[in-house]
């Protein structure tokens, strides 16, 4: 055996000497093992109403800006999420970067009088074409400048990279911290922030706390039903379009404030978002609290608090076939649809009145009476009360609603005495 030989024999043979008690190295490995006890930690499902939404809009294809302050966990969110639906998380930091990074490095090659001068993309966006799917994290979106904001409009919009085209498998999200909270922080451009689906994020108080105790929430996430694609569309067009024509000063309102129009603001586009939104949800059979999320981080609080107003009534039983069948009607379970349902009966009956059509409308009202809260019934049996002809005999029906209408001859006395007091 050569010397050569032999020594290297002896190297890879010798052990690795073990740290002596009390050393450095036996120090970090104390410290190791307590991060792992700290790591150790179990999940459980739980479901997450701002999670859910942020899904949706990912699932349709929408670009969805996270407002909260720093530190809330919306970096959080977004692993869990992208480890939900196994995708690649790709975080870019946008206020660290030049506007030349979003919409492409010039390229001089061998002949630009007859090529042109081509515009390369960074490698993050060559990797998320390479992998066909992926969460494209851009954060710190409101410590980006105007020129950088500019320079992301078309990758918002288009998916464009200079010359390279992000592929429909690529979703994209954006966190911002609000102005008054941000590091240099900047108001958003009206045409970047009308892109965005805005969610506001905010922390759950029992979520931290059982989280720091060793059992993190796994979000449960909505599952789009294939049967109910074509309705789901179909209501979606009916739901905004119903809107709009009722509406139409609603079609285009920019905000006259800077902070507003950094927000969502209804325009042509924030209701074609909208609708796709509506349409998502509704294939998802998710609850009102999520639609209300997506359409008011759409187009607004107040166009958005209307939308959903309007889907409300949308499916409100005719009053002309429950005055048909009083006995065999089925009222809204919710205060304000019913309140909504049985008012529309009483304007029907003003708008023709006849006997009959009287008599149903106290019996509608004993069934509700019987069904729900009797406070409801109040200004619907007052007003239908004063509709009475002479010739009209009071049916019996009515002995059920006494309570109702002896709450509102009370109420009316009390208001009375208010008024007279306030007189003196």
């Amino acid at each position: 055996m050569s010397a050569s030989s032999a020594s290297t024999s002896v190297a890879v043979a010798a052990p690795a000497p073990a740290p002596t008690p009390g050393s450095e190295a036996a120090r970090l490995d104390v410290a190791r093992r307590l991060l792992d006890l700290l790591g150790d930690t179990s999940t459980e499902p739980r479901a997450d109403t701002q999670l859910e939404a942020l899904t949706l809009a990912v699932a349709a294809d929408l670009p969805v800006l996270l407002w909260g302050e720093p530190g809330i966990g919306k970096t959080a969110a977004l692993n869990q999420l992208a480890e939900a639906l196994d995708l690649p998380l790709t975080t870019v930091i946008a206020s660290v970067h030049e506007p030349s990074d979003f919409s492409g490095l010039p390229v001089v090659g061998d002949d630009p009088a007859q090529q042109g001068v081509p515009m390369a993309p960074p490698d993050w966006a060559v990797r998320l074409v390479r992998a066909g799917r992926g969460l494209l994290f851009l954060d710190e979106l409101s410590t980006a400048p105007p020129a950088v904001q500019a320079a992301l409009l078309r990758l918002v919009l288009e998916r464009r990279i200079g010359t390279l085209q992000l592929p429909p498998g690529v979703g994209i999200v954006a966190a911002a911290n609000p102005r008054s909270s941000a590091a240099d922080g900047w108001e958003l451009s009206p045409p970047l922030a009308n892109r965005f689906v805005h969610l506001q994020w905010v922390h759950d108080h029992e979520v931290v706390v059982r989280g720091l105790g060793g059992v993190w929430p796994v979000a449960t996430l909505p599952r789009l039903d294939p049967q109910a694609l074509p309705e789901a569309v179909a209501l979606a067009r009916r739901a905004v379009c119903g809107l709009l024509t009722a509406r139409p000063e609603l079609v285009h309102r920019l905000p006259t404030t800077e902070t507003r129009r950094g927000g969502a603001w209804p325009s042509p586009r924030s209701w074609d978002m909208t609708l796709r939104l509506v349409a998502f949800a509704t294939a998802a059979a998710s609850s009102r609290e999520v639609l209300s999320l997506l359409v008011r981080g759409t187009v607004g609080d107040g166009p958005g608090l209307e939308l959903m107003a309007s889907m409300d009534r949308m499916d409100l039983p005719d009053p002309e076939d429950l005055l048909a069948d009083p006995a065999g009607a089925v009222l809204p379970e919710r205060g304000d649809l019913r309140q909504a349902v049985l008012d529309g009966v009483v304007a029907a009956v003003r708008k023709r009145p006849d006997r009959q059509r009287w008599d149903s409308a106290w019996a509608l009202l004993a069934r509700a009476m019987a069904t729900g809260a009797p406070d409801l019934l109040v200004v619907p049996a007052t007003t239908l009360a004063s509709l009475r002809r002479e010739d009209w005999d009071v049916p019996e029906s009515i002995e059920r609603l006494a309570p109702a209408l002896a709450l509102s001859r009370r109420a009316d006395l009390a208001a009375g005495r208010v008024a007279a007091k306030a007189g003196r």
